[in-house]
């Protein structure tokens, strides 16, 4: 992950001593399955019995209907002449390779969160959260090393961004997030999250129980390696400071064209595939150009991801959800 700009900022979350023992988690990393609902819940996404947001909220709307952006085909080609030009997926079924969840009980004890002074505190919520000692780190501690912990019962996430675990039970982290998944609430503009746009993690990576189940109802989140100093909401964060217009926004969203034969494909490329066409990619960060994110999970067959290596960035289309904020 790269940002812009870095600024010195506040250690956080040293105000509450709690516990630093974890109550059991009942789904680490990529789960294979959802927890079946208690009760009869509102359409959309959901996840140990939460929603992934309300059902209209922007990762969860369609937007294969959407007007194109003015200049939807100068930023597809200005994406295509500054590297990788084919779409990647970026998870897949051995250990390490996607970003992990974990799903914790509402007892979960709470404990603090440490921002580094070269991080992002100043644009982070306070701990505690309530993240347990085992909790899976992305790249096992390598890399961004996302920690992404969903909580039973109460319906927060909680996400952090270059986490490590301490001896004494606190997490140290360069930012995070805590989010509601019953409202849309943004982060405060200009703010960052977990992730450079300062939009939440979790709810846009494929999942293998949403895609076993035949379908993804949300949009995925996605990388390009170069954007513009500028972002659409429910983007909060900008993370470059190139004002080229071609270059992709941060929240920009863009789709798999309808003319796409998605009927080509097979098995659960063909299921992301179609969620491409119907909900589309986000633009969440700088990284790899179109890689898009998943939780692994040893139910994916990593054959069948591979056909999705084969689609061009020109298959895709750039819609127009907004105009491009700076603030």
């Amino acid at each position: 992950m790269r940002r812009w700009p870095v600024v010195a900022l506040v250690v956080a979350g040293l105000c509450v001593a709690t516990a630093a023992t974890a109550a059991s988690i009942t789904i680490v990393g990529g789960a294979t399955a959802s927890q079946p609902a208690k009760r009869l819940t509102p359409p959309g996404p959901h996840l140990g019995g939460c929603p992934m947001f309300p059902a209209s909220n922007a990762w969860n709307q369609k937007i294969a209907s959407t007007p194109l952006h003015p200049r939807s085909a100068q930023i597809i080609n200005k994406i295509q002449s500054i590297g990788g030009t084919k779409l990647h997926p970026d998870f897949g079924s051995y250990q390490g390779y996607g970003i992990p969840f974990a799903v914790v009980p509402a007892t979960q004890p709470l404990v603090p969160i440490i921002y580094r002074p070269t991080g992002y505190g100043d644009e982070s919520d306070p701990g505690p959260f309530p993240i347990p000692p085992n909790a899976p780190v992305e790249g096992g501690g390598t890399g961004d090393s996302h920690v992404l912990v969903l909580q039973e019962g109460t319906c927060k996430l909680y996400e952090l961004f270059a986490a490590s675990h301490n001896a004494d039970g606190s997490w140290s982290a360069d930012s995070g997030a805590r989010w509601d998944l019953t409202t849309g609430a943004l982060r405060t503009i200009g703010w960052t999250s977990a992730d450079a746009a300062g939009l939440p993690i979790l709810p846009g990576l494929v999942r293998y129980d949403e895609v076993a189940a035949g379908s993804i109802n949300h949009a995925i989140r996605v990388t390009f390696s170069k954007t513009q100093a500028g972002f659409i909401l429910p983007a909060t964060h900008l993370a470059s400071g190139d004002s080229d217009p071609t270059l992709p926004a941060m929240g920009m969203r863009l789709r798999l064209s309808a003319s796409f034969n998605v009927n080509a494909l097979t098995g659960q490329s063909r299921v992301i595939a179609t969620a491409m066409q119907h909900y589309g990619l986000i633009v969440a960060d700088n990284g790899s150009n179109w890689f898009f994110q998943g939780a692994p999970d040893p139910g994916w067959n990593d054959d069948d991801l591979n056909q999705l290596k084969a689609i061009p960035g020109t298959a895709f289309e750039v819609v127009d959800t907004g105009p491009v904020q700076t603030g």
